[in-house]
């Protein structure tokens, strides 16, 4: 098994270098994107449908090849060290694994054998992965209930619940997190990023998450940025973000003037002051 690596001294613990991504060698995608994600933090990669958040994440984890996607500019380096040439295996072997959009279990498999999946690149002994499920268990109560049933017919939420579950059964030191809260009711929403947040403080993961719903990922980030048409184009603290008057209006739907007429909003969008 490949040891993690050790962090440089002052590193960033996760930081993404002015990359660049072109799709088919044609089509420009992220442009220029830079962030970083400190140990032990939350940070939150907000922004619209197709801003670039997916492309993102997978241009951490390498999984753009298979979308005929390529970095052609930039670096991805995790504790002081290049990442961005290892396989995605070898990089869920360093501590960085990404929990992909959609949830993605094993409909045909049982919530326990998808979580068992999670650790095939752990060298465990029976001991040691009976082990890790119950701290997967500890972490998401209603899988244990469902553990035998088949994860095809169990809900939207057990299903994102199972898919952050076999990431932690890799033992990650870095989650990526594609839109948790996709297609799931607020309750569950909630309850996802109240287990994220426990993860965060309890287990010492980091996180990036991509995230549409601004409100939910600002309350539970501890930084944030905001991606517009491939590009950076706004970051802060979490609390900063929150009240900052552009945010409120065109991700919150707030504004201290009240709620603008559609007019009024194309108007304002075109002289935002990220732009000028």
């Amino acid at each position: 098994m490949t040891a993690h690596i050790a962090a440089a001294p002052g590193a960033d613990y996760l930081s993404i270098n002015n990359i660049e991504v072109i799709y088919d060698h044609v089509i420009l995608v992220l442009k220029g994107v830079s962030l970083t994600v400190p140990k032990g933090k939350i940070v939150a990669l907000l922004g619209a449908n197709g801003a670039g958040k997916t492309t993102t994440l997978k241009a951490i984890s390498n999984l753009l090849h298979a979308e005929r996607g390529d970095v052609t500019k930039g670096s991805v380096e995790f504790k002081g060290g290049r990442v961005d040439q290892l396989t995605p295996s070898d990089l869920v072997r360093q501590g960085v694994i990404q929990v992909m959009e959609g949830r993605h279990c094993f409909g045909h498999l049982s919530i326990e054998e998808n979580l068992l999946t999670g650790a095939y690149t752990q060298s465990l002994s029976r001991g040691q992965l009976n082990e890790q499920l119950e701290k997967v268990y500890h972490y998401f109560p209603r899988l244990k209930t469902r553990r035998k049933s088949q994860a095809g017919y169990t809900s939207g939420g057990e299903q994102q619940m199972c898919a952050i579950g076999r990431a932690l059964m890799a033992n990650p030191e870095m989650i990526l997190l594609d839109e948790p809260s996709m297609g799931l009711a607020p309750q569950i929403v909630e309850e996802i990023f109240e287990i994220v947040k426990d993860l965060n403080a309890r287990e010492n993961v980091s996180f990036l998450l991509a995230e549409q719903n601004t409100m939910v990922a600002l309350r539970y980030a501890d930084f944030g940025y905001i991606l517009e048409s491939g590009r950076i184009v706004m970051e802060g603290a979490a609390d900063e973000l929150r009240n900052n008057e552009d945010v409120k209006e065109f991700y919150l739907g707030l504004s201290s003037a009240g709620r603008k007429s559609f007019r009024d909003v194309k108007h304002y969008r075109r002289r935002k002051r990220w732009l000028s």
